[in-house]
């Protein structure tokens, strides 16, 4: 079966209440899985280019599936547009266009102030505590494109009342995309009182009635 790679949000970690529900269930099918650090123990200097070079090293160039949640959604999404050997793609509330999306969150005046100072404070969740995040994100994250060319077959969750990335943002990304299937559900960012139902789908999607391409499941070769 082809190994997955699980990508954290924003000031997360591979230790989070979804990256250890996916880990345990996916090992206890027998299926490879990893959730990098995406962080690298340097969270003050994060970028999407040190993140998408994490997961360079992680996929190792073989076949993959990725899932990723929030900020991790986005950077598998940019991974999977950039490597056609990544064969499904499952997003989880993607914080796509990052950067107008915090810009937008922040407001001028706070944006112009980070800019100034060269560091925003924000909260570390992995941490426990608060941490500073280098100006350097947002230039670096201006470079990427909001939406990614994503050609291979993926599933978005997205809840309906999330209030940091708004639903409305998968909406537009699954428009006009045939190869993308959004799910809306009754949550918030974090999609945690609906994890099942996630792991279920997601587990279906790639493995189950999805298909999986390298077995032929699903009637797909």
């Amino acid at each position: 079966m082809t190994p997955i790679i699980y990508l954290h949000g924003f000031a997360s970690s591979p230790n989070s209440k979804k990256a250890m529900v996916f880990a345990g269930r996916f090992q206890a099918a027998g299926i490879q899985f990893q959730a990098p650090d995406l962080n690298a123990g340097d969270f003050f200097n994060l970028t999407l280019t040190s993140q998408l070079r994490i997961v360079e090293e992680a996929a190792a160039g073989q076949p993959v599936s990725v899932i990723g949640s929030s900020m991790g959604g986005y950077i598998a999404a940019l991974y999977a547009a950039r490597h056609p050997e990544v064969e499904r793609v499952v997003l989880l509330a993607p914080a796509f266009g990052f950067a107008r999306l915090w810009a937008e969150s922040l407001g001028s005046e706070q944006v112009a102030a980070w800019e100034r100072t060269g560091v925003l404070e924000v909260v570390d969740y992995a941490a426990g505590r608060p941490a500073g995040v280098s100006w350097g994100l947002m230039e670096d994250s201006r470079r990427y494109e909001d939406e990614p060319v994503v050609l291979q077959p993926t599933l978005i969750y997205h809840g309906v009342h999330d209030t940091v990335v708004p639903v409305q943002v998968s909406r537009n990304f699954a428009r006009t995309r045939t190869s993308a299937e959004l799910r809306e559900v009754d949550s918030d960012h974090e999609l945690l009182n609906v994890v099942d139902e996630v792991w279920e789908g997601t587990y279906n999607f790639l493995f189950g009635a999805g298909g999986d391409k390298k077995t032929g499941k699903g009637g797909i070769l």
